[in-house]
């Protein structure tokens, strides 16, 4: 078996260094101040939304899909009425190309007006393999405005056998953490998160996959996911209205650079130049509104 962890958990010693582990088996400034708390739930909202097909999780193993719903879950209750229903076309929430081989669904609901979430969006990608088996994707992420400088979310889980795993679970940082070593020790040192992938890392070689993700990645998931929910979405940072500015202007080209190094090379290929356009074309619209 393989299980390749990518886990870029950002060290005092680098910025955006990242962590890879390989097992034969198959992450003071005066200009803002921490203290107001937003108004996020931690009970189940009732506001209803559409319901796409993306949290089927369709192709994806029990404890895969499990993972990654209540991932979702908590991620939409906890934020609660801050997030807006989501709008995406239909032809965009689910899409296949033409020989039905790929198939991928998309999930986005921006934050409301008074929300420091700007959207989450959650995606899968299954595509069968010209050498047999397929190749699947889960991925879960969320952005947050520049009114905020706390850090992102992501976790993208890919399996293209029932022998091989890839995990990428992040905190992205949204400042450049040797210029401000208070941010680090904020995000990634306090919160000992390290911790979690020392656990990863020591796990036994005779293992299923899937006893990996239900009894290891996954509580390491929902602890990255509740300390992303109390210390960066729902905790106020105030910033200057230059430092806002310029983390707006980094975080757009972040974006742009994840549709064009990300997406733009394999979208095509998988569903067809003409599926393509159209999702990237709305995802442009998201990422750059």
């Amino acid at each position: 078996m393989a299980v390749l962890l990518l886990w870029p958990f950002h060290s005092s010693h680098f910025n955006s260094h990242t962590s890879v582990l390989t097992q034969p088996l198959p992450f003071s400034s005066r200009s803002f101040s921490v203290g107001k708390r937003f108004s996020c739930s931690s009970s189940s909202t009732s506001m209803e939304h559409h319901e796409s097909k993306f949290k089927e999780f369709p192709y994806a193993s029990v404890p895969h899909r499990e993972l990654m719903v209540e991932l979702v879950s908590t991620m939409e209750n906890r934020l609660g009425a801050s997030l807006l229903p989501c709008t995406l076309p239909s032809h965009v929430q689910y899409f296949v190309n033409e020989s039905t081989t790929a198939h991928a669904s998309l999930y986005v609901r921006a934050g409301n007006s008074s929300s420091q979430v700007d959207f989450i969006l959650g995606s899968w990608v299954h595509c069968n393999l010209p050498t047999g088996g397929a190749l699947n994707i889960t991925s879960l992420s969320a952005y947050l405005r520049p009114s905020t400088d706390a850090p992102n979310f992501l976790i993208e889980v890919i399996r293209s056998s029932p022998t091989t795993l890839i995990l990428i679970l992040d905190l992205p940082p949204r400042k450049d953490l040797v210029q401000h070593p208070d941010y680090l020790k904020t995000f990634y040192e306090e919160t000992q998160l390290d911790k979690q992938r020392q656990l990863l890392e020591k796990l036994p070689e005779a293992i299923r996959i899937d006893e990996i993700i239900q009894d290891h990645i996954s509580p390491v998931a929902k602890l990255m996911l509740d300390t992303w929910l109390d210390l960066c979405a729902c905790i106020e940072r105030r910033l200057t209205d230059d430092e806002s500015t310029d983390l707006a202007k980094r975080d757009r080209i972040i974006k742009n650079k994840t549709i064009e190094i990300d997406l733009e090379s394999s979208f095509p290929r998988l569903f067809g130049q003409e599926v393509a356009n159209q999702v990237l074309g709305v995802l442009r619209e998201i990422y750059n509104s």
